[in-house]
C-alpha cells in the first residue's frame, strides 16, 4: 500500500465513517482494518492513482451501485474495492450501506472456501537426495506442506543441474532443523 500523504484528507475522511459504524478498529499489518466478531470486515489506504475502502469479503455484497472491483482479477477471491480519486466521490451514505450488508454476511457467516491444492510434485535431484538419506527424508516429511513447498521451488527454480545440487547443499541443514527456507525472516 502506498500513501506518501497524497490521500490524507480522503483517507482520514473514510476512516472516520468507518469509526462510525459497529466495526470494531483494529491494527493488523501496520494498518486500521475494521472487524466484526473477531473478523476483518474493512480497510482503506491510498495507492498512487487512487484510494480505496475494501471489503473482505466484498464479493458477497449486493453492490447496488455497482462500484466494487477486484483488488487482482483471477488472484482475489473475496476482497473487493471500491476505488475513488476525488474527496467528492465519497458518499457516506452510500459507505454505510455497505458497511452494514458486510456485517451481515459476516453474521451469515459466509465465505469462499479456500482451494485444495495439490502438493506439489518433489523434483528429480531433491527426490534422489531424500532417498538416499533416511534422516533428511524423515525431517523433510515432518516439515510443514508450506516449508515443503518453499523447498521444491527453490530447487525448481534453478535451471542448471549444478545450481539444483548446491541449492540442495544449502538447505539440508535447514531441513534437518525443522526450519522451513524462509524462516529467518519471520
Amino acid at each position: 500500500m502506498m500513501n506518501n500523504g497524497q490521500w490524507a484528507e480522503e483517507l482520514s475522511l473514510l476512516a472516520s465513517i468507518l469509526s462510525k459504524s459497529p466495526l470494531e478498529k483494529a491494527i493488523k499489518w501496520g494498518t486500521e482494518v475494521f472487524t466484526y466478531n473477531g473478523r476483518n470486515v474493512a480497510s482503506y489506504g491510498g495507492f498512487k492513482n487512487h484510494f480505496a475502502l475494501w471489503f473482505n469479503n466484498g464479493v458477497f455484497l449486493k453492490d447496488k451501485y455497482n462500484v466494487l472491483v477486484s483488488a487482482s482479477e483471477g488472484k482475489t477471491k473475496s476482497l473487493r474495492q471500491w476505488r475513488f480519486t476525488s474527496k467528492d466521490q465519497i458518499d457516506e451514505a452510500k459507505i454505510m450501506e455497505y458497511l452494514l450488508e458486510a456485517i451481515e454476511i459476516e453474521k451469515k457467516g459466509l465465505k469462499i472456501a479456500p482451494e485444495k491444492h495439490q502438493p506439489l510434485p518433489v523434483p528429480e535431484p531433491l527426490l534422489s537426495a531424500l532417498q538416499h538419506d533416511n534422516a533428511l527424508n524423515e525431517a523433510f516429511e515432518r516439515l510443514t506442506s508450506g516449508k515443503r513447498k518453499e523447498y521444491i521451488l527453490f530447487i525448481e527454480e534453478a535451471r542448471q543441474e549444478s545450481t539444483k545440487q548446491k541449492r540442495i547443499e544449502k538447505i539440508t541443514p535447514l531441513i534437518l532443523q525443522g526450519k522451513g527456507l524462509y524462516d529467518k525472516y519471520k
